[in-house]
């Protein structure tokens, strides 16, 4: 698992697994990531489903329940595939806007 942190946000990415394996090292690791904005870099998996992205759901729930983003990039599922909650995005950039939209709705109070 690579973990690269930047101020607040943390990109989580893994090479050569699979996601079943990607996932358990993220609940592993996730105490110590838990304080920061998470961006989860899916572009080393070949294949995704909309199924797959619902294997996030309990921590992307947990996550942003304690006013936390969370944000999966992939290209091979769309955003209207998956439910409402979950984050996905084609690209970083998108990922790092999301978090700055949230910050500031956050910040609002909305």
């Amino acid at each position: 698992m690579i973990l690269d942190k930047d101020g607040n946000i943390t990109t989580v990415s893994q090479e050569h697994s699979t996601l079943v394996t990607f996932i358990d090292n993220l609940n592993t690791k996730y105490t110590d990531i838990q304080k920061d904005h998470l961006i989860i870099n899916l572009f080393s998996f070949e294949t995704l489903t909309a199924n797959d992205i619902l294997e996030f759901k309990d921590l992307a729930e947990q996550h942003t329940s304690a006013n936390k983003s969370f944000v999966l990039v992939t290209g091979k599922v769309s955003y209207d595939d998956v439910p409402e909650g979950i984050n996905v995005v084609p690209t970083l950039q998108e990922a790092r806007d999301i978090i700055s939209m949230e910050e500031i709705e956050r910040d609002l109070g909305l």
